[in-house]
């Protein structure tokens, strides 16, 4: 390669990387505080989670039960390969995901069918992280990203049960109505994100499997996070951000052209 030449490859790079950053913080996530359940249309679930504004309430119905719930006490599974917590490697954490869901709180699934959480405020950006989903597959009504899951080969720890993968799978119902599965292989243990401003997520386990469980939390309320009149442009540190990106790449064409 010629100097030239190398000097604009890595101008490139750098600006690359640094433009990269702007989009690449983790946030800690708020997770629910599962405190009771009842026997309600087969199985109710009450929770709630702290934000800056207040507690929102959440709610988790499964009209054909579950096969356990655990609202405080009892195993950790969301540690990393029973080996104890560890953020920097968690299934759970990542690139949006700064800390591992909170507490030994888990609702544990054991039946196919529809079920649902609502929330009693708007809320944004909600993660839902699972573990052992190595028999089963959710189908959910919304989109979704997967954030990261526990397998050693990318640099997560394994989970409480093992190691495995998660994929997404898009299924056209016709009509303009999708339905986006979580699958996996091995024992699945992760993260994953809906985008945007929700009251409810519903879904359906696709199997009977005894057992695969999840938690949820959120950014912050809808509120906090997209607030009426907020500024559609870059805040000022962003703006720098891109202003010291665009100095690089004027700063190394100058080196190529001189």
């Amino acid at each position: 390669m010629h100097c030239k030449n190398l000097w604009v490859a890595r101008g490139f790079a750098a600006v690359a990387l640094l433009v990269s950053s702007l989009s690449a913080s983790a946030v800690p996530i708020k997770w629910t505080d599962w405190e009771s359940s009842n026997n309600t249309n087969g199985f109710t679930a009450l929770g709630s989670i702290t934000t800056g504004n207040g507690a929102v309430g959440v709610t988790y119905n499964n009209p054909q039960g579950v096969g356990f719930f655990q609202s405080s006490g009892g195993t950790d599974y969301w540690q990393n390969n029973r080996s104890g917590r560890n953020a920097a490697t968690s299934p759970y954490t990542g690139a949006f995901v700064d800390n591992i869901p909170t507490g030994t709180d888990i609702v544990a699934l054991r039946y196919a069918g529809l079920q649902s959480l609502s929330f009693t405020e708007t809320i944004a950006n909600p993660v839902f992280s699972y573990v052992s989903l190595n028999g089963n597959g959710y189908s959910f009504d919304q989109d979704f990203d997967i954030l990261s899951f526990g397998n050693a080969s990318d640099g997560n720890d394994c989970g409480y049960w093992g190691c495995g993968t998660s994929y997404k799978n898009i299924v056209d119902l016709g009509g303009g109505v999708f339905e986006y599965q979580l699958l996996g292989t091995g024992e699945p243990h992760g993260s994953l994100r809906f985008t945007g401003a929700f009251d409810t997520v519903t879904w359906r386990s696709l199997s009977n499997e005894y057992w695969n469980g999840f938690t949820v939390g959120i950014e912050g309320t809808a509120d906090e996070i997209f607030p009426p009149g907020a500024p559609t442009v870059p805040e000022p540190p962003m703006l720098a951000l891109f202003g010291l990106a665009l100095a690089a790449l004027g700063f190394f064409r100058k080196i190529t052209y001189s």
